[in-house]
């Protein structure tokens, strides 16, 4: 019991200091964004944010259930956790037609306990007949894939009606939303577990796992039941987002999901990989879909969405070959401090793409047909008061720039606030434990992104006239 408590007492302080292979997916989340946000910016509205929730919450769920048996070691990636979740959309779509699951509740429990009933009979096969994991999973996503087309043949069937408004995506908060942040707090206080040191130490080495006294069978039974957990909220996520059973859909997030989770930082051999880094993932893959539907590839835009997905996540790992010389060079790289550093750039580009670009969509249709009438008119006159100043004063603000002000702070106060907290914990990182302190700053993070979007959604200045552009 001394080497797994020796392991257990070091990897919080090594990970408090310094977590480099979330580098590459915090950089390439800000491009992407920065990205996204200058070839679109209704993406950042509220109806573009809650589009973009309802549309990522699947694939990130599939990602966390593969998270969770890929920390396992073995080489276990789960090929099935795609047809599973098809398989419990289909199946939920034919028993809520026949009237069977009505009330949330049953939903939930059903979904739940048919995605941890298969892992369980998936880690049962894996220790004790000894099959290969690689085989059972790709036996497991014919078979699914099979009975899914048996029990739907096409795609059909209506979602349970209290569940039809989840899917539409006009809003950021939503029950979506909820469940997601449910699941990602729930992986984030898991991890402060005793379990999961356990299932990372044996990942990383079963063997020495095995004799420093871990049940190494125990642990391995569980992991597959917390996969099935979040393959069963993968499904119910799915289900809204489509609001019907298709038997063919669901078999896409297969692949997705492991782009995801490597993108991520995880790692497939075992014994790596965290919440955070499988977010940033899953959403930088659906960033790269929303780029590349700003563009018109006609026919093949399916086919450069699955290059594109290939190329980054290559370049991604050539990028991980920089990983030592980072652990050498920058021994107190601080994720959270590049992620804020990253974020306010990022938010400048939004504030330059959401104000520059409304205005210039305002004013040119007012100079357009008339520009040349207007070069022909006499200037008006100034008035005195924008001209004669003093030197310490300026002259008093117009209706459209108090507006912008008024629209400008909450973000302004919102930046200052991420910044300050950010050095606030890594001090306070670099003076404890970080066991002790990760739930204090999940806590503190997640509230300081709803207080963000609710100044966001609902600015002080809400009843400031509207911004209008009027000719002379």
């Amino acid at each position: 019991m001394s080497e797994a408590t020796t392991v257990s007492d070091a990897a919080p302080s090594q990970g408090g200091r310094s977590y480099p292979f979330l580098l590459v997916p915090i950089s390439l989340f800000f491009l992407l964004l920065g990205l996204a946000v200058l070839r679109s910016p209704s993406l950042i509205t509220s109806a573009g944010i809650g589009s973009a929730v309802i549309v990522a919450t699947p694939l990130i769920l599939a990602t966390y259930a593969l998270m969770a048996v890929v920390i396992a070691g073995r080489g276990t990636v789960d090929l099935s956790v795609g047809p599973l979740i098809g398989f419990v959309n289909v199946t939920l779509i034919q028993l809520h037609g026949a009237g069977v699951l009505e009330s949330p509740l049953a939903v939930f429990a059903y979904a739940i306990a048919v995605g941890a009933a298969y892992q369980l009979l998936f880690a049962l096969i894996v220790i004790y007949v000894r099959v290969q994991p690689i085989i059972v999973s790709l036996s497991g996503y014919l078979a699914l894939s099979g009975l899914n087309l048996v029990i739907l043949p096409r795609p059909g069937g209506v979602a349970p009606q209290w569940m039809a408004d989840w899917g539409l995506g006009t809003s950021i908060f939503s029950p979506v939303l909820l469940i997601l942040v449910l699941a990602s707090l729930g992986w984030m206080l898991f991890t402060q577990t005793a379990f999961f040191t356990h299932l990372r130490l044996m990942g990383s080495d079963e063997r020495a796992a095995y004799t420093s006294g871990v049940p190494i069978f125990v642990v391995r039974i569980g992991a597959h039941l917390i996969s099935g957990c979040f393959a069963g909220l993968a499904a119910i996520a799915f289900t809204a987002l489509i609001s019907s059973g298709d038997p063919s859909q669901g078999t896409t997030y297969t692949l997705i999901a492991v782009t995801a989770l490597v993108l991520g930082g995880a790692s497939l051999a075992g014994g790596r990989g965290g919440v955070f880094g499988s977010f940033l993932g899953a959403i930088n893959l659906y960033l790269i879909t929303f780029v590349l539907a700003t563009f018109n590839f006609g026919a093949v835009q399916s086919f450069v969405t699955n290059l594109a997905y290939g190329t980054i996540l290559v370049v991604s790992l050539l990028l991980t070959l920089i990983i030592p010389f980072i652990q050498r060079h920058l021994r107190n790289f601080s994720p959270l401090l590049y992620f804020v550093a990253l974020s306010v750039v990022a938010l400048s580009v939004i504030l330059h793409a959401t104000f520059d670009y409304q205005s210039q969509g305002q004013v040119q249709p007012e100079t357009g047909a008339d520009q040349t009438v207007a070069s022909s008119q006499m200037l008006t006159p100034i008035d005195r008061e924008q001209i004669y100043v003093a030197p310490l004063e300026v002259a008093a603000p117009n209706q459209q720039e108090s507006a912008m002000r008024a629209a400008a702070a909450p973000v302004i106060l919102f930046i200052l606030l991420m910044v300050v907290m950010a050095v606030f914990l890594r001090v306070a990182f670099s003076q404890s434990d970080r066991r002790s302190l990760a739930p204090v700053v999940a806590v503190v993070i997640l509230a300081l992104v709803v207080l963000g979007a609710y100044m966001m959604r609902h600015p002080g200045s809400q009843n400031a006239p509207p911004v209008s552009v009027e000719a002379e």
